[in-house]
Parts: structure tokens; sequence; C-alpha cells
């Protein structure tokens, strides 16, 4: 039999696709189920053990997987446990170099399950368990997308160039230690990245976030006698005051980017007091301020920082110490994005009901990292409409099964279309 070149639309290329996808529906669910049943949550970022078993279904499977292990002063100081990446290469030939890719760190459980978090349970064509659509559902959509590519090319398509999967661990805190390693490293240099999304649109910008620490600063005196001490407590609430002022003017300036709304800011964390009796010495703020794509990152924080110095101006013997925890820089269309999305909207003809459009979103994700780097990247994977639909970080987070092996058909017919032979 002589190689028959690459195409989507080409019947003998799509016919091994989907077939090999028809016959793999239910082993991809059964490793998708494997992969929620082994918590990752971060906190506490324990997750070399979700890696190691991802490693040996992936490797039960026929792949090489690269281990990297990031280095444990690394991975203590960005505020985790362990970190294994994984990293699959899959070469066809000369040509571009696509990488797909999906977090296996997932944020904890939290109250209101009605199932196991972790038992993958299935109802209805629905499984439910924690990341069992941020983002372990694209582990199996790109791992059966390349699974499908390699039953092709053995009936004889050929393909040129190289595809491979990046499964990383730190999404959930900034990805510096997951995709953001892997480049800074020299490990992986793709021409294109495809990073987990939802199967209905593609996703080609989103915002970036601020995490700022204030602590602020007083000190303590017996509650007999308050005016001997500072109050940082009282302070604190002078700051909310001045932060949730911030956080309403903000909503009036909207970006002009579909799908991402306005700018967001959140306070997420509070701590602090020492005892019911004595005056608070330090009440520390944690805060989440979302930039969204036309902002500067760097006017965010500023405003943000002075917004915090202003309010504690009229308090004496008050300071206030900020740090910044994370700044993740937004995620903007850029040359070469269309190439992606027309391989991806091309190949969803036939499988969705529906044309898949392209839009931003309110979230921030790895997919910037790779694009910080000048490569090509969009979101798009298995899931609903929305991140909502999906209780994504919330209690009975879900998939549809349906939208599961949709999604692996659109990644394994795009991806050869990207590889498609000149």
């Amino acid at each position: 039999m002589s190689a028959l070149p690459a195409s989507p639309g080409d019947m003998r290329v799509r016919e091994p696709i989907l077939a090999f996808l028809d016959a793999a529906r239910a082993a991809e669910v059964a490793f998708l189920a494997e992969l929620v049943k082994v918590p990752s949550d971060n906190p506490p970022g324990d997750c070399a053990p979700h890696a190691g078993r991802a490693a040996e279904l992936l490797e039960a499977l026929g792949f090489t997987v690269e281990r990297h292990a990031v280095p444990p002063t690394r991975v203590r100081e960005g505020g985790m446990e362990s970190v294994t990446n994984l990293v699959i290469r899959e070469r066809f030939g000369p040509g571009p170099v696509v990488a797909l890719n999906a977090h296996g760190d997932v944020v904890p459980p939290g109250l209101g399950w009605s199932v196991d978090p972790y038992g993958a349970q299935v109802k209805d064509g629905v499984m439910y368990g924690r990341g069992v659509a941020v983002s372990k559902s694209d582990f199996a959509t790109y791992t059966y997308a390349l699974l499908a590519l390699k039953a092709a090319a053995q009936a004889g398509a050929r393909f040129a160039g190289t595809v491979e999967l990046h499964f990383t661990y730190d999404e959930e805190i900034g990805g510096l230690l997951g995709p953001g390693w892997l480049l800074e490293q020299g490990i992986t240099r793709p021409d294109y990245v495809v990073s987990a999304g939802f199967a209905y649109d593609i996703v080609t910008a989103h915002n970036g976030c601020l995490h700022l620490q204030a602590e602020i600063l007083g000190r303590s005196a017996h509650a007999a006698m308050p005016d001997t001490g500072a109050d940082a407590l009282e302070a604190a609430t002078a700051v909310l005051d001045a932060l949730y002022a911030l956080r309403r003017w903000l909503r009036a300036k909207p970006s002009a980017v579909p799908g991402i709304g306005a700018p967001g800011l959140t306070v997420g964390l509070i701590s602090g007091g020492i005892n019911t009796n004595v005056v608070p010495d330090k009440v520390t703020l944690r805060i989440d301020r979302r930039i969204t794509p036309e902002e500067d990152p760097g006017a965010a924080e500023a405003q943000l920082s002075e917004t915090i110095t202003d309010a504690l101006a009229g308090f004496e013997g008050i300071s206030c110490r900020l740090t910044r925890i994370l700044l993740a820089t937004p995620f903007v269309p850029m040359p070469g994005q269309e190439r992606l999305v027309g391989a991806i909207q091309k190949a969803a003809t036939g499988i969705l009901a529906e044309p898949v459009g392209t839009k931003g979103v309110p979230i921030y994700t790895d997919a910037r990292l790779y694009s910080a780097a000048g490569i090509p990247t969009v979101l798009y994977g298995a899931g609903p409409r929305t991140l909502l639909e999906a209780n994504g970080h919330r209690a009975d987070e879900r998939l549809k099964l349906d939208d599961l092996d949709k999604a692996t058909r659109v990644v394994a017919l795009a991806l050869a279309d990207l590889l498609s032979p000149a």
C-alpha cells in the first residue's frame, strides 16, 4: 500500500481515525476514570504520585514517556510538595511540532458533593469527579487523538511533523513549574500548542491574574486598654472598603474581547489576630486581581498597591508589607493562531452540530506561558460551553462523555490537518 497524504477531508485518512475512536470509546472512558481516581489536589501539591500513575497508563498504551521531575528546592519555593511533568513525543517525519498540554493538578474537592469526588462515577452518560473536566479530561482527549493518528499512519496515511503531549502539574498555582519549567529548561520548543479547553469554542484570549498579599501591621495591646495599641484589624477594614470601591469601579470597564468581561478583584483570604482579648497586631489579606487583555499588568499592580497604602494613610502606628505572590500576564491573540483555529474549525465540521467559534475567557491558564514564548497557542479540548456548566472548581464537577468523544475526534482530525504534508 502506498502512503496516503494526510488530510482530514480525505476519507482514506478520516475513516481510520474515526474507526479507531469508535472502537476505543470505552477504553478512553476507563483511562479517564483511572486518572480521576488518583487525588492530585493542589494545595497541598503532592502531584508526583498522579504523574506516576498517568505514566503507567500511557506506557501501557505503547507510548514512551519522559518523566521530568522538578528539583525539590524549586518545588518548595513554588509552594508545592512534588512535581513530575510528563512529555511524550511521536515523530511522524519532518515538519512542525504540535504540542497538546493539559494539567493534572486540581483544586481540593471542598464541600457539597453528592458523589465521591475520586469515584469517577458515571450516571446517565456523565462522569463525576474532581478534575474530570479541569483538566484530566484532556489527558484522555489528547492521548486518544494521538493514538488515532498513529492508527491512521499504520493504515498508510503519511504525516509530516511531530506531536508532543505535555502533561503538567502546577496550573492551579500559575504554571511556572509545569510548562514554564519545560520551556525554561529547553525540554521543548513546539511550533504550535493546543492547551486544555472546552469542545464548543476555541479560546484565543484570556485574563491575566495578580495575587497580592497585604500584611497590615499594628501593635498589640490588652483589650481593656485598646488605645495603647494600634489595631491592625480596624485598619484592615478601611483597606477592605477601599478595595471593594475599586472593584465597583473596575466593573464599569469591560474588555472589548468577547467572553472576557470586566476586570475583577476578590479578597479571597483573611487571617489575623492573637486572641479575643488582644488588639490585633497583624491582619493578612490575599487579593486576586483579574487583568483583561487590554490592561497593563504593571499599572494594575501599581493601582492596587496605591489603593491599599492610601487607605492606611490616616492610621497612626500602622504599616503595610506588600508581597506579590503571582503575576500571570494575559493571554492575547497573536499571529499564527489562525492556523490552529482553521484546523480545529474544519475538523469540527460533521462532528459537532454547530460551528465552533472563537472567544476569550475570564480565567487564566498555562496557555499564556507558551504564548509569551512566541508560540501560537489556543485552548481547545473536552467539555461543555462554560466552566460553570462543568461545575469546574465546584462540587459535583462533571463531564458529558459524549463531549469527550466529540472533542477527541475533532483534535485527532485537526492534528491530521496540521501535519498534512505540503
